[in-house]
């Protein structure tokens, strides 16, 4: 399937962000799409495109992650691409260490995903030669174990590191104040490299963690790996 995203996707966080970019920019490729959101009511303003189903009441902070809404939401659906975008960032230091605000973050970008991808699997829901790419650097080794479990399957699971985005989750974080420095890009330009990548991954990238972008908006990569890095870039873990 490499070339190609499918025919069938799944953005868990879909509503703001990246994860709403993400959205957008898979149905406007023509792709039915499932978006998952926190709330228990589907917004009418005219947050989503046309012709999206939205599946509310999928908390991930939640026991069980909401995998009860979402196999609901999904009423048998086959996914060809399944994309794990919710995300949650805390400001703090060494000072200022919260245990509570640190276990939500583990909840919503590592627990729950492994908890969904297992309801995904239980109920038969990926389609064959099916992608998983997490998108949170705090799920890394979750997303390690599950490449090894689901691959079983023959599903392919990647971690992604979508870039530097303007977002309020990270403006929030009080990193506004490092966009122009860091080269930080609008989340619709991240969701277009993300899925420009995702098309071409193959069974050989299973288990991999990638950077569609390159290094720009990978802090530290020129120290650790070097000069003249390609574009996309393999992370080590």
């Amino acid at each position: 399937m490499a070339g190609t995203l499918g025919k069938t996707a799944l953005v868990v966080g879909g509503n703001r962000g990246l994860g709403l970019a993400l959205v957008q920019s898979l149905s406007s490729r023509g792709l039915k799409v499932f978006a998952t959101i926190r709330s228990t009511s589907v917004p009418t303003d005219g947050t989503f495109p046309t012709g999206v189903n939205v599946i509310p009441g999928v908390d991930l902070a939640s026991e069980g992650g909401g995998a009860d809404a979402l196999e609901q939401g999904l009423k048998g659906a086959k996914l060809d691409l399944v994309l794990f975008s919710a995300g949650v960032l805390h400001p703090d230091s060494l000072q200022t260490l919260d245990w509570n605000d640190h276990v939500t973050m583990y909840k919503v970008c590592a627990m729950a995903p492994t908890f969904l991808a297992a309801r995904l699997s239980k109920i038969k829901a990926f389609a064959p030669a099916a992608r998983v790419l997490l998108l949170t650097s705090e799920g890394n080794m979750m997303g390690r174990l599950l490449s090894i479990d689901l691959a079983k399957e023959g599903v392919t699971t990647v971690d992604i590191h979508p870039g530097f985005m303007r977002t309020e989750m990270t403006k929030g974080a009080g990193f506004d104040e490092f966009y122009d420095s860091g080269g930080a890009v609008e989340p619709a330009e991240a969701a277009d490299s993300v899925l420009d990548f995702a098309a071409t991954i193959t069974t050989e990238k299973n288990g991999q963690f990638w950077a569609p972008r390159g290094p720009r908006d990978v802090g530290q990569a020129e120290n650790v790996m070097g000069k003249n890095l390609p574009t996309p870039l393999e992370l080590p873990w």
